[in-house]
């Protein structure tokens, strides 16, 4: 029995329980950005590595014991390590985790963008990164949802990351900082403004690599999956996987396939169905033009246009 998961239907209804709840703030955001996808091009363009398209960070906060996070998927490889950053105060090192969550994920996208914008790895952040959270949330952020980005920055900006990508022919590996120069303010208190560096310099390596495996994202879509590591995941899968499908030729990805590489922290597949049906459908809201099918086995993938035409793409620049 098939499942079209491009199939929107509303919720039903039961009279007998009163009148509807109010939609979310999430769901309104969603409401909104999935209208204006719809209704044209985007304005900003985010960009993810491809192998963080197909690989993922964690989900949830692994604990200050975990110093290493690693994913696999086909001949793609991520390994992460948490780092350690210097405080100026006691000019000691102190240990960060690893990053996590929604935040990362936003965060690198949008380094990645700026960082292409200017063809540059040195990114001049000043106000860009609180006015790019301003575009998530859809309204100022506060100190303490700032002091959350900047954590996930610092987590970032500590660790050391490897990824590798193997074809039949070949292996490209990159063993780097994603970011390489940050100064990293600690507040002294929680009333303090949040001060971010005025400079960030992207890992050579990761900027040389970046320059050739960019996949462009609709930021419009990040807004609205912002509440969503799992979501924001799977969008950025379909975005780098869909348009490489063959037209003729659908792909089946099965349920363990997917549970693999999206289902960190589920230990039962029913659950991980549940929830990664969730995701999709909200994925589905902000990239119309995907064509996925559920089925028992699992999505069957369709040919699909990417979320981002690609004459509205960054124009590359050869850094030679």
């Amino acid at each position: 029995m098939n499942e079209t998961m491009n199939e929107k239907r509303p919720p039903p209804t039961n009279s007998h329980h009163g009148p509807p709840k109010p939609a979310s703030r999430v769901q309104r955001r969603a409401i909104e950005t999935g209208v204006a996808i719809a209704m044209g091009s985007p304005e900003q363009i985010a960009y993810q590595h491809t192998v963080l398209c197909q690989t993922s960070l964690p989900y949830r906060n692994p604990g200050p014991d975990v110093r290493v996070w690693e994913k696999r998927q086909g001949g793609t490889r991520l390994r992460i390590e948490a780092g350690a950053t210097l405080t100026p105060d006691t000019g000691e090192f102190v240990q960060l985790g690893l990053p996590f969550g929604p935040k990362p994920r936003l965060i690198l996208a949008h380094l990645n963008a700026e960082a292409l914008k200017t063809r540059s790895p040195e990114i001049n952040v000043g106000d860009s990164l609180t006015a790019f959270v301003r575009r998530i949330q859809n309204y100022r952020p506060n100190g303490k949802e700032l002091c959350v980005y900047k954590d996930q920055l610092g987590r970032l900006s500590a660790a050391t990351i490897r990824m590798a990508m193997t074809t039949h022919s070949h292996a490209a590996q990159i063993n780097s900082q994603i970011v390489v120069a940050f100064e990293f303010w600690f507040p002294k208190n929680e009333r303090q403004r949040i001060v971010w560096p005025s400079i960030l310099q992207l890992g050579n390596e990761y900027f040389l690599s970046l320059q050739n495996h960019a996949v462009p994202l609709d930021e419009r879509a990040l807004a609205g999956l912002a509440h969503s590591a799992l979501a924001l995941d799977i969008y950025a899968w379909l975005a780098q996987r869909l348009h490489r499908v063959p037209s003729e030729k659908p792909q089946l990805v099965s349920w363990a396939v997917l549970k693999e590489q999206f289902g960190t922290g589920h230990k039962r597949m029913d659950h991980f169905k549940h929830n990664s049906r969730v995701a999709i459908s909200q994925v589905l809201a902000h990239y119309p033009a995907a064509k996925i099918e559920g089925s028992e086995y699992g999505l069957i993938l369709h040919n699909s246009p990417p979320p981002v035409k690609k004459r509205l793409v960054l124009v590359r620049q050869d850094p030679r």
